[in-house]
């Protein structure tokens, strides 16, 4: 759901109203929103569903199989009651077909490979490091590929999906480019060990200076460490 938000927003504290008041510079702080809008800025509402199971792994973890819709979708551990997110993602095509993708791409050893156990007490432990190193080493995933290809089948069972529905966030690219990339980074500059499990070096592309702001509004029926209820993208 799209809206133009209030002038000043609720969560706004009468310290910096007085700010503002006073021609004060407007304020931020990393993830949740402490801004002081003095213009209307777009707001977005999105709903973040799941958890969802990795596609082909439903009668390992007993979960509900990812809906065949675009949107953006987060991969993430259980952890202390809630999930770490690993990594943000978008498509528009159906998520379903996309995570196919991401299959064929971890069993191909492309990706990097977590210990899920380590993963889920927040501790970032590779057993297999992919992408350039992948590329370099095809003789050692070979040699390793059973071990690896196990440990790949234990990290998919146990990733809990969250799915945003495109049509919560419009059909425009740049949005959900965007919002993925506002994810990570705020996820990057949380304290440990909400910044340790999550990927890096993605190709992420967050909002240009010529661009104005939009502010996310989160919400979810589980803990997501990391995911503020308002984030500014």
């Amino acid at each position: 759901m799209v809206e133009k938000a209030d002038s000043v927003y609720s969560i706004v504290s009468a310290e910096r109203r007085a700010s503002r008041a006073n021609g004060a510079e407007p304020l931020r702080s990393v993830g949740r929103l402490v801004f002081c809008m003095i213009y209307e800025t777009e707001k977005i509402e999105v709903t973040w569903n799941g958890p969802y199971s990795w596609p082909g792994f439903e009668s390992n973890n007993s979960l509900r199989p990812i809906p065949q819709i675009p949107g953006g979708y987060l991969q993430t551990f259980e952890y202390r009651g809630g999930y770490l997110i690993y990594a943000a993602g978008l498509t528009h095509r159906s998520v379903y077909t996309r995570f196919r993708e991401h299959t064929r791409k971890y069993m191909n050893g492309e990706y990097t490979v977590l210990d899920i156990a380590a993963a889920q007490q927040g501790i970032r432990k590779e057993l297999w490091h992919g992408w350039g190193y992948a590329h370099k080493h095809r003789e050692e995933f070979e040699e390793r590929k059973s071990i690896i290809l196990d440990s790949v089948r234990k990290q998919l069972v146990g990733f809990r999906i969250f799915i945003t529905d495109i049509e919560d966030v419009g059909r425009e690219s740049r949005i959900f480019e965007r919002l993925e990339a506002a994810i990570m980074m705020n996820l990057y500059q949380q304290p440990s060990p909400i910044c340790d499990v999550p990927d890096r070096g993605m190709h992420l592309a967050p909002r240009w200076d010529s661009e104005d702001p939009i502010i996310v509004k989160s919400s979810c029926a589980a803990i997501l460490h990391g995911l503020p209820a308002f984030l500014e993208i």
